[in-house]
């Protein structure tokens, strides 16, 4: 028996950047069950706050986000260049970008908001 599966290569900079206002882009790889993403935010660019029901790893490659978690944003973390921070699904966070950054998000399972674009919040000038 032949395994029907197959692998599939990738290379950013091939997949389009969606602009999704002037200071937050992504590109997205989506497989059968998880999300990966390359997030671009510009300094002091700030992703409301608002939860989802997928599990998420955000992985920083470049800058630094500040993170306030929670229904009250009470809790700060601020993740740098070389640091992960897990959100399980269903927790309220927002994202505030203290300097140009690069980071991987990871969604299981995928983002149909990303995907089917109804991502109004992300989308606001």
């Amino acid at each position: 028996m032949s395994d029907e599966r197959r692998t599939t290569w990738y290379r950013w900079e091939d997949i389009p950047r969606e602009e999704l206002n002037e200071r937050l882009a992504r590109r997205l790889i989506t497989g059968d069950r998880v999300m990966l993403a390359h997030v671009y935010l510009k300094k002091g660019c700030v992703v409301p706050r608002h939860s989802h029901e997928n599990e998420q790893f955000t992985y920083i490659l470049e800058g630094a986000l500040q993170f306030l978690v929670g229904a009250d944003g009470a809790e700060e973390v601020v993740v740098r260049a070389g640091e992960v921070l897990h959100l399980p699904g269903h927790v309220p966070h927002e994202a505030r970008a203290l300097e140009d950054t690069l980071d991987v998000d990871v969604f299981y399972p995928p983002r149909e908001d990303w995907l089917n674009k109804t991502d109004a919040y992300l989308r606001k000038k």
